[in-house]
């Protein structure tokens, strides 16, 4: 027999909240079966899947990109078509992290400037005071 988790099994391994693990289902991103007596049971996929969804999350990937990255696995089992995506979202991604570096960079140079305009103001202060 296949092992299972129940919600509150994952939400511990992963460390998210039950509710986050009922939102990506709702999404349509996991599908637990339910015991007779409703309780959600989640298998090695879906377990699997939800790694993926929280690693995606990590990376910056949006819950769109992800659900797309899991279905092309779903729909190609050999994982080619899910790689090329996967590099085509890796790509896209490390380029807006460049864009934000570089924004951070021109942003602390920014305020590299002004505190030195401050200072050199301050100085100037204290001298006319000084006189």
């Amino acid at each position: 027999m296949e092992q299972t988790y129940t919600i509150s099994d994952l939400a511990h391994e992963f460390d998210i909240s039950t509710r986050t693990i009922r939102y990506y289902e709702e999404r349509g991103l996991i599908h637990p079966g339910r015991t007779e007596g409703g309780q959600r049971i989640y298998s090695r996929k879906d377990r699997t899947h939800l790694r993926l969804i929280l690693r995606g999350k990590r990376f910056g990937f949006s819950l769109e990109e992800i659900a797309e990255m899991i279905n092309m696995f779903d729909q190609d089992r050999s994982g080619k078509k899910q790689l090329e995506v996967t590099i085509q979202y890796g790509r896209k991604k490390i380029k807006e992290v460049d864009e934000k570096i570089q924004d951070m960079v021109a942003l602390r140079e920014e305020m590299e400037s002004l505190l030195q305009d401050f200072q050199s103001r301050l100085q100037q202060l204290k001298g006319e005071e000084s006189r």
